[in-house]
């Protein structure tokens, strides 16, 4: 007899009852199928998105078939894919080399069209703002793959232009809208929407060559106050004659010449090494990460399978013991354990197979489907959709398998049962193993010193490999947990007294459950800690330009100055802003060395003299600070870096333009910019008495300040009131000392009153006003504000502090989401498998007449039961590698302090209290509902077994 025969009868039956019982097989479908369809989702994306050397090729130069440019070196030699060139010869050219023409380096036969950009102001629906315009003729066929046409018509002529979507959502302009290039004082008509397929969001204008760069350039010719264009390199795409194009001789010619070329045919074929001159004398280097790359790709299938089998096999649990009076009658049939166990195992075949395939199937068709919004979210186009029929297929027999290892331990547990059992429903009682659990707790002890000790150690690889092993023995310790669980409801109302008690007797069906929700949870927890910690660190390590929450109008000198009012006006009209203006004024001895700064020791300087010592010098930036960082610990370092003496040697000036970080203000620039509500500090600088806010400078309540009055010839008004040699004083000034945290004020170290900069015989000017501000504005708010300026005359600039970037996390975002899916699915299973285990009870509930409520209640509160415990082990499990990797970023942090004392050693552990919020409470109350709300309140009454 066939070995086969069994299992085509084996199949047959489970063919059969997974039609029939459709609900649950789809259930088992759906946990196969969704990772299936997530990997090959992310395999297809990846593959899409990593573009291939020819669609590369095609964003930089479009169908041309080379881009050819000037380095600027004269005669050249170079690598094929024109990434690494140099001079050709021993020796450089003397002098200045002249530009290349390139109509001498282009191969006979030859079409080229040119791109060149310029940085200009242009206007908008809005006002003004700056963007990039590249001159280069968009509906040359060459173009296409580099600028694609989206909507409209490309620019045919010198007054019109074409703009990429991003800039025309920022600028409020639209196709048949005119934009005037202020400097150039040309207006264009916007004909068309394109886009970079290589960047979706680039803010560009796109014009045809001469239409915008020598216009400008007439005018700066005629008008000396118009400022020339400030133009990029011009690169040329090139088309050979016929379809040879362009080859490596053509490229070693054109090397001659003294240009660089970039030939799609020479990159996608190079030329042997010999004929390369180039090739010769480099040596080039690899980096082989394929190890470590290999092992954490087999970590993550090998955790994604235990995912699967974890979720599946409670499902097919409930498959068997909704068939246990079926696979009793195969033993009554003469049937042995051997095919009991292969009618189980084949349900896994069959539904594995049906989930592997509709996965692969679903996930290429959301990929194509969400194609748009995976180039918008990666910022490029794919070149095309990659398949790689092999990744799929692996992709899918993984799935396949995964059916088989989730039905494995159902089918074991069914060969064991007794006939008897089967037929009469009835089930046997098992102690609970002992021994797992110990061996659990051992294992789990063991991971998470093996972790800890590759975190001390600054071995990631003992990181992963001791964090999988201390949650494979918390796995093996779940069901001790659960069986905990039961002791908790004694004094509990009834149904949740009973769903602790069901998932206390039923280990076997909650403790996977339990398992797979905390698998999940844990490596969102552990994503989401190392994120939101490293997140920590970097606002930790930001240097702000500006005080958080204000705004700067600045001026760049006397004559700009005089605009302030109409600035100020158009801010305050335009914007959103708390309170009026705080004024300040720039303050400096001497001649300004804004002005004379070109001639040599010709201006006067102004210093705020530290006092040496403790609490004034920093320890971390003096002779012996790398003996003294050996000895702190990176919260002792953190502190010292925050005290005033050593906030002083980092921070950044600010935008203030002063020297010595001193300006010239009032009360109100205490209280907008600086944050100081204190009424003994508005009074002293009413006194005339300054403010200091970093205390490292004051001695004794005093500070020196020292200045040099040095005039310049040329400054004749200030020269022949100060006539003779340089004039050096320094001065003991009475001040009022700020508390520590004011040290951090950025840009500003002291604010002096207006009488006491006369006082000193220093010379002030308005240069602008700061303003507190609840938001950070808006496109349109700046471009209001940058227009109304311009019309002014221009020379005023606006300065924001955004702080240190995008708090918003897609991933945190996607990581759980993913856990509450799994979390509700996990959570679902193992209450349709306690519906299948507790018929009979149920049954008898409904018979000594128990509301019907109470059946919804129950399954809401086994719900919120399994969701729940496995939310809090999954907290717990993540935090082990979160904290291990924190602690691998310590150590190096900590030597690159010890041997740079300056740099921060600040490594924080942040818990993500909002997605395990998220995760422990919204998620499992979701679940608890949604089970009691798709679940009847009545059951329909059924003779008992036996």
């Amino acid at each position: 007899m066939s070995p086969f025969t069994g299992w085509r009868a084996a199949l047959r039956i489970a063919r059969r009852d997974a039609m029939r019982a459709k609900g649950r097989s789809a259930l088992v479908v759906a946990m196969i199928a969704l990772p299936v369809l997530g990997v090959t989702a992310a395999d297809i994306t990846y593959r899409s998105v990593d573009s291939t050397e020819a669609e590369q090729l095609t964003a930089r130069m479009g169908s041309a078939d080379a881009l050819f440019s000037d380095p600027g070196m004269g005669p050249l030699q170079q690598m094929p894919d024109g990434n690494g060139y140099d001079i050709a010869g021993d020796e450089a050219p003397e002098g200045e080399v002249p530009p290349v023409d390139m109509r001498t380096a282009f191969p006979r036969g030859a079409r080229a069209i040119s791109t060149q950009s310029v940085p200009a102001s242009v206007t908008t629906a809005y006002g003004l703002t700056n963007t990039e315009i590249v001159e280069f003729r968009t509906s040359d066929p060459m173009a296409r793959g580099k600028i694609d046409l989206i909507e409209g018509a490309f620019p045919r002529g010198s007054g019109e232009m074409a703009a990429t979507k991003p800039f025309l959502d920022s600028s409020g302009l639209h196709i048949g809208s005119r934009t005037t290039v202020n400097s150039a004082g040309r207006t264009y008509t916007i004909t068309a929407v394109v886009e970079e397929p290589a960047d979706l969001k680039a803010q560009h204008l796109y014009a045809d060559p001469g239409a915008v760069i020598a216009p400008w350039r007439a005018a700066a010719d005629r008008d000396k106050k118009v400022l020339p264009p400030n133009t990029g390199s011009t690169e040329w795409l090139v088309s050979g004659s016929g379809t040879a194009g362009i080859g490596w001789g053509d490229v070693l010619a054109a090397n001659k010449a003294g240009a660089l070329v970039v030939s799609r045919q020479v990159v996608l074929d190079p030329p042997p090494d010999s004929e390369v001159p180039m090739a010769q004398s480099e040596n080039g280097y690899y980096s082989d990460d394929s190890a470590e790359a290999s092992a954490a790709l087999v970590t993550v299938v090998a955790m994604a399978l235990l995912e699967i089998v974890l979720l599946a096999g409670p499902a097919f649990a409930v498959g068997a013991r909704r068939s246990r009076r079926q696979l009793g009658l195969v033993g009554t049939c003469g049937g042995d354990r051997r095919h009991v166990r292969a009618v189980v195992l084949s349900g896994g075949l069959v539904l594995g197979a049906i989930g592997a395939v509709t996965g692969v199937a679903a996930g290429l068709l959301l990929t194509v489907a969400c194609r748009p919004l995976i180039e918008d979210w990666a910022g490029q186009r794919f070149g095309s959709l990659l398949l790689k029929p092999v990744e799929l297929l692996v992709i899918a027999a993984l799935g396949l398998v995964t059916g088989l290892l989730a039905a494995l331990a159902p089918a074991i547990v069914a060969a064991r049962q007794s006939v008897l059992e089967s037929l009469t429903g009835r089930r046997g009682v098992r102690r609970g193993s002992r021994v797992l659990p110990t061996v659990g707790a051992c294992v789990l002890a063991l991971g998470v010193a093996i972790a800890v000790f590759g975190g001390t150690g600054g071995n990631t690889t003992l990181v992963a490999g001791g964090s999988v092993v201390a949650e494979l023995g918390l796995l093996a310790c779940i069901p001790v947990i659960v069986g905990l669980l039961g002791r908790l409801g004694r004094r509990l109302p009834l149904s949740p007294r009973m769903a602790l008690r069901d998932a206390a007797r039923n280990r076997g069906r909650t403790a996977p459950a339990v398992a797979a929700v905390m698998a999940a949870v844990a490596g969102s927890v552990a994503i989401a800690t190392y994120m939101s910690s490293s997140l920590a660190e970097s606002d930790q390590d930001y240097m702000p330009m500006l005080s958080q929450g204000t705004m700067v109008l600045s001026s760049a000198d006397a004559e700009t100055a005089e605009r302030l009012p109409l600035a100020r006006a158009s801010v305050e009209r335009n914007m959103t802003v708390t309170g009026g203006h705080a004024d300040f004024s720039r303050v400096w001895a001497g001649s300004d060395c804004n002005v004379y700064y070109e001639d040599e020791n010709s201006c006067g300087s102004m210093e705020l003299v530290k006092p040496t010592g403790e609490g004034h010098t920093c320890p971390l930036n003096t002779k012996g600070a790398k003996e003294l960082a050996a000895r702190l610990s990176s919260e002792e370092h953190r502190r010292m870096m925050r005290s005033p003496a050593c906030m002083d040697e980092y921070l950044s000036s600010g935008s203030f333009s002063s020297e010595s970080n001193i300006v010239v203000g009032g009360p109100d620039l205490l209280r907008t910019y600086a944050k100081l509500d204190d009424p003994a500090a508005a009074e002293a600088l009413k006194a005339g008495t300054p403010v200091l806010l970093n205390q490292a400078y004051a001695k004794d309540g005093e500070v020196t300040l020292k200045t040099v009055h040095t005039y310049n010839a040329k400054d004749e008004k200030n020269s022949k009131l100060h006539p003779g040699p340089a004039r050096t004083s320094t001065d003991r000034l009475k001040v009022y000392v700020a508390d520590a945290e004011y040290a951090a004020t950025p840009g500003i170290r002291m604010i002096l009153p207006q009488r006491a900069a006369e006082r000193l015989g220093l010379h002030t000017q308005p240069s602008g006003s700061v303003y507190a501000v609840p938001h950070p504005p808006t496109d349109a708010e700046e471009q209001r504000v940058s227009a109304a300026i311009d019309q002014a005359g221009g020379g005023l600039w606006l300065q924001t502090e955004r702080g240190p970037g995008d708090r918003q996390s897609t991933i945190l975002l996607i990581l759980t989401l993913f856990a509450g899916v799994v979390t509700l699915g996990a959570a679902a299973i193992t209450t349709g498998l306690a519906k299948a285990d507790a018929e009979a009870d149920l049954t008898t509930l409904s018979a000594v007449g128990a509301p019907p409520r109470v059946r919804r209640s129950l399954s809401g509160f086994q719900c919120l039961v399994v969701a729940l415990t496995g939310v809090l082990l999954g907290t717990a499990a993540g935090l082990v590698p979160a904290v291990a990797l924190r602690l691998v970023d310590l150590r190096k942090a900590m030597e690159a302090m010890r041997k740079e004392p300056m740099e921060s050693a600040f490594t924080p552990i942040v818990l993500p209290w909002e997605t395990i919020g998220l995760l422990a409470v919204v998620v499992p109350l979701l679940a608890g509902v949604l089970a009691a709300a798709l679940t009847r309140s009545r059951l329909k009454l059924a003779r008992r077994a036996g």
